[in-house]
């Protein structure tokens, strides 16, 4: 498939509100304000500024399972994106879901979770929920990959009954779906209608080409010359076997090279290396990252996709500690950013000199 710049144009573009702002006056009423100025038209809405939100609007501490509370602050969050004309493309991210033993109090506590987020999916007005290939320790889940699609079968269920979907991503350094091919296999097996993809520029650079434990950034045991070519036909596996339809987002961002390798060891949260890059070493396309990211959307646009753009970026500058800015400016950014990407994806852009 060639991809034409006149065919990028209408590409959807959402933002995740747990990767803008950086200080605690950076509320999600302020959030949606650069967001919306920047005009972008969709947000993914993150858990931890539901849960922020609530506490400030309803002036108490507001817990993670107080439901009645959050599915009341939904509500307001839901009249605000309305009255800024932002959709409401996702509720993100529901985690370390898949692969608890029958009967263990985490697989009860799993379902609980699921049945409280999808009614603050009604009370947001979102159809879509991402589940985050779990990295929950190996010991406890194991890897039986039969266990994780019945649960992801069920949980396809609970939300079929409300019309509503879930998008199942990679993250790079999950217990069992680490990769695309990992997270594309369940959703095949998981066999549902309402079950597809939410893929990502870093999760897939970021696993198959780049190590923040490596002195080069890059995955050991290839010449840079073999990777690339290693990738490159991974990117076009993809291409060729994913159904568009099966795609329900592209989630966008680069990733800094650490000055440093980092320790192959789990820090002492348990949070594996490439989970603690993820976490704060994020920048936005073409501002200081080294990913092939540009590879990742071209592969995704040319299974024919044509749906929602969405920037998660977690920009702790080059050393991950952290930096300033103003959220509007950084929005404004994003977007720019957006319009490059899409012309370096179209294969008959001509720039204006």
């Amino acid at each position: 498939m060639t991809l034409s710049i006149d065919t990028l144009q209408d590409i959807p573009v959402s933002y995740a509100t747990c990767s803008i702002g950086c200080k605690p006056e950076h509320t999600l009423p302020k959030k949606l304000d650069a967001i919306a100025s920047a005009g972008f038209t969709g947000i993914e809405l993150s858990m931890p500024d539901v849960l922020a939100f609530a506490s400030e609007f309803l002036k108490k501490e507001v817990g993670p399972k107080d439901w009645d509370d959050l599915c009341t602050a939904a509500k307001t969050i839901k009249s605000q994106t309305d009255a800024k004309g932002l959709k409401v493309m996702m509720l993100q991210p529901f985690a370390n879901f898949e692969g608890w033993p029958e009967g263990s109090p985490e697989r009860r506590d799993a379902f609980e979770r699921a049945n409280g987020w999808i009614r603050i999916m009604q009370a947001c007005g979102t159809d879509l929920l991402q589940v985050g290939s779990s990295d929950s320790p190996a010991s406890k889940i194991g890897h039986d990959r039969v266990r994780f699609v019945e649960d992801l079968r069920e949980l396809a269920s609970l939300l079929s009954q409300s019309g509503f979907r879930l998008a199942y991503e990679n993250w790079c350094w999950s217990t069992h779906a680490p990769d695309w091919k990992d997270v594309w296999d369940i959703v095949r097996l998981v066999d549902r209608s309402n079950v597809g993809l939410c893929l990502d520029t870093f999760q897939t650079a970021g696993g198959e080409w780049g190590d923040p434990t490596t002195r080069s950034g890059l995955v050991e045991g290839y010449t840079k010359e073999e990777l690339l070519a290693k990738f490159h036909r991974s990117m076009r596996e993809l291409s060729e076997t994913i159904p568009a339809d099966k795609i329900y987002l592209l989630q966008i961002s680069d990733a800094y090279k650490p000055k440093e390798p980092f320790s192959k060891d789990e820090d002492e949260s348990g949070m594996r290396p490439r989970g603690r890059w993820s976490h704060d070493f994020r920048p936005l396309p073409f501002r200081g990252g080294y990913l092939p990211i540009v590879d990742v959307a071209k592969a995704v646009l040319k299974t024919g996709f044509r749906g929602w753009f969405s920037y998660e970026v977690f920009d702790g500058g080059p050393d991950g500690k952290g930096r300033d800015y103003d959220m509007h400016e950084y929005a404004k950014t994003a977007m720019t950013s957006q319009k490059q990407l899409l012309e370096h994806c179209a294969e008959d852009f001509v720039p204006v000199i």
